[in-house]
C-alpha cells in the first residue's frame, strides 16, 4: 500500500496555505476596500483552512482507493 509521510502532507499544506491566503487576501482586499480588514481576516481563514486540509491528508492517506502499488521493472542488458 502506497504511504504518504506526514512531511509531504505538512509541505503540500504549505504551498496550499501560501497560494490560498495570498487569493484569499486580494479577494477579501477588494470587497473590503481595506488591505487592513482583508490581511486580518484572510490569516484567520487560512489558519483555520490549512488545519482542516491537513487533517483531510492524513484522513485520505489511510485509504488506498485509487492507488495502485506498482512493481519494480527490471531491466535486462
Amino acid at each position: 500500500m502506497f504511504h504518504e509521510h506526514p512531511s509531504r502532507s505538512a509541505l503540500k499544506t504549505t504551498t496550499w496555505f501560501v497560494t490560498a491566503f495570498i487569493m484569499t487576501f486580494i479577494i477579501l482586499a477588494i470587497l473590503s476596500k481595506d488591505w487592513k480588514t482583508g490581511l486580518l481576516d484572510s490569516i484567520i481563514l487560512q489558519i483555520i483552512k490549512a488545519s482542516i486540509y491537513y487533517i483531510h491528508e492524513r484522513v485520505w492517506n489511510k485509504s488506498d482507493y485509487g492507488q495502485k502499488l506498482r512493481k519494480p521493472t527490471i531491466v535486462m542488458k
